[in-house]
């Protein structure tokens, strides 16, 4: 799990069908977070929006509910504090 701010979006009009209709957005992880510094893109399926911190998960984890789709990176949840 990361701990992320969320600083932009990504549009894509061709993707594979098994995410059609899911939103994309660029994480940045926070200081000290085993990922690292580097950005990354993750599936939001909760609507989070850009300035929000985010709960991610990586991984296997970030498939659940989405076994088919090809998903290495999932919003898991908003962070209110």
């Amino acid at each position: 799990m990361v701990i992320g701010k969320v600083v932009g979006s990504i549009v894509s009009t061709r993707k594979c069908e098994n995410l059609i209709g899911n939103k994309f957005m660029i994480i940045e992880p926070v200081e000290g977070m085993a990922a690292g510094t580097a950005r990354f893109v993750a599936i939001d399926n909760i609507g989070a929006g850009i300035g929000e911190t985010v709960l991610v998960a990586t991984g296997s984890a970030a498939r659940v509910g989405m076994e088919k789709a090809p998903v290495d990176a999932a919003i898991v949840g908003i962070v209110d504090e």
